[in-house]
Parts: C-alpha cells; sequence; structure tokens
C-alpha cells in the first residue's frame, strides 16, 4: 500500500469518504427531481415507476435540472475516482489528496445547488473549479 495513503483507525481516508460522498450525489439529485411527483401518487402528475424516463423528460423546471444535474454528477465520477487512483498510486501527499477531495466534492454540491436553482454562470464555474481540482488531483504524486 502507497505510503501516501495514510488510513486512519477505521481504514478509511478523508479522500475515500469523499468518493462515498460523490458517488451518493446523483441519488440526491434524483430525489430532488423526483420528490414532488412521489408525494403526488400514483395520480395525474405523479411519479411513473413504470416508465420513470418518459415521466422526467415531461418535467421543467428545478425538476428537469435536478435530473440534468444527476445525469452530469454521473458523468463527473470517472475522471474523479480515475484521478484519486493516479494519486495514490504516484504516492501522493495524503493531505494534498484529502484536500483536493474535498474541494471536489464542496464544488459538485455547489454545482448541483446552482443547477437546481438555475444559477448558470455559477454553475458553469463550479464545473470549471472542478474539473481543474480533479487535474490537480490526478498530477498531485506527478514528480
Amino acid at each position: 500500500m502507497p505510503s501516501a495513503v495514510i488510513l486512519p483507525q477505521g481504514g478509511f481516508s478523508v479522500a475515500h469518504w469523499c468518493l462515498l460522498v460523490a458517488v451518493l450525489l446523483p441519488l440526491v439529485c434524483a430525489y430532488i427531481a423526483k420528490a414532488s411527483g412521489l408525494r403526488r401518487g400514483l395520480g395525474p402528475g405523479g411519479f411513473d415507476n413504470h416508465d420513470p424516463r418518459a415521466w422526467l423528460a415531461r418535467q421543467s423546471g428545478y425538476q428537469a435540472r435536478a435530473n440534468a444535474a444527476q445525469a452530469n454528477s454521473f458523468e463527473a465520477l470517472p475522471f474523479f475516482i480515475g484521478a484519486l487512483v493516479v494519486a495514490w498510486q504516484l504516492d501522493a501527499p495524503a493531505a494534498w489528496v484529502n484536500g483536493l477531495a474535498v474541494a471536489f466534492v464542496l464544488l459538485r454540491v455547489a454545482y448541483i445547488a446552482c443547477y437546481v436553482l438555475d444559477r448558470a454562470s455559477l454553475r458553469s464555474a463550479a464545473w470549471v473549479l472542478g474539473w481543474c481540482v480533479n487535474l490537480l488531483l490526478f498530477f498531485a504524486g506527478y514528480r
């Protein structure tokens, strides 16, 4: 195991926990997109679990934006996961990896909030910064 991954008693570093949070963020978006339909039940306008994609495609406003944020959250995961793996393989300093992982998760939360609240410019800024954080994470162990 690389020496840069200094594991606390429980076995997980801060970056490991950030990875779990990043994986759960798309589910938060899905809940936001579907919650009002779930509250309406099976009646008119209610969430259709037999054809959820078609139901989501008919949504507008914050629900449509939350669904788009869900898709983008899934799209952002591979680079984050890969950057973490590369940083760990290259023995990057644990504090640096942990800090960048926290920054990525916070930027993703900001991205989702900006998307749902229709703050397009701030959303784009959060996306770019998150991508740059992943790039830094990817090269964190480069010598």
